[in-house]
């Protein structure tokens, strides 16, 4: 099913690492992630559109790092179309604690003021959230890995709210990859929890692809 997107149109990504994936660098401007790997399928399967492209990812960023550079990176482009991947760092900041944690609920807040802000300035954009996602079925009660797991759902729980309170499309990234690995090794998808590798990036870029073709 071919996509919403229109010739002319423009499409931004934000988020952290994994949407930024080097674009910054060697791999500008789209970075060697899912983003490109969008781009690509939107090129084979839809040569006809002309639409442009813009990442505006970057590493190790949370969403209060987006909210405040949410004017510059996205307000100004007023794109047609807004994806928003966040909520690793937050979630890893939050275990990590200190005064500067992003628990839930500031999570929350801060998201509904970046869409909020968005649905003021650019009535007509169409938005797309991203769910955190976390790629292990870690167990073991002592593990930070299983605390992570553990947390996720709140954040997850978030974006769910954020995506009904806005209307967006969601991807639920999270729960896509638990259904890969009752059947795959973590590995195939990830070397180490947060950072796909290529196939986990494709499943990603083709899971961006469905959302915006309904």
């Amino acid at each position: 099913m071919p996509t919403k997107l229109k010739t002319g149109q423009t499409i931004l990504f934000i988020g952290d690492s994994i949407t930024d994936c080097g674009r910054r660098g060697a791999e500008a401007p789209l970075g060697a992630g899912y983003v490109k790997l969008f781009r690509d399928l939107l090129a084979i399967r839809e040569p006809q559109k002309n639409v442009n492209i813009i990442n505006k990812g970057i590493g190790g960023h949370k969403v209060t790092d987006l909210r405040d550079r949410w004017s510059d990176d996205v307000l100004r482009h007023r794109p047609d179309w807004l994806s928003v991947k966040i909520g690793i760092n937050d979630l890893h900041n939050a275990v990590g604690g200190g005064p500067m944690s992003v628990t839930p609920e500031l999570f929350e807040e801060a998201y509904d003021d970046i869409l909020t802000r968005t649905r003021k300035k650019l009535p007509r954009v169409e938005i797309l959230l991203i769910d955190p996602f976390y790629l292990s079925r870690d167990t073991s009660p002592t593990s930070f890995r299983k605390t992570v797991l553990d947390l996720l759902p709140k954040y997850i729980r978030v974006v769910e709210k954020m995506s009904r309170k806005h209307k967006t499309r969601r991807i639920k990234t999270h729960e896509m990859f638990q259904k890969l690995l009752k059947h795959h090794e973590p590995d195939l998808f990830c070397a180490e929890p947060v950072h796909p590798n290529a196939a986990g990036h494709l499943a990603i870029a083709e899971a961006v692809f469905a959302a915006l073709s309904k």
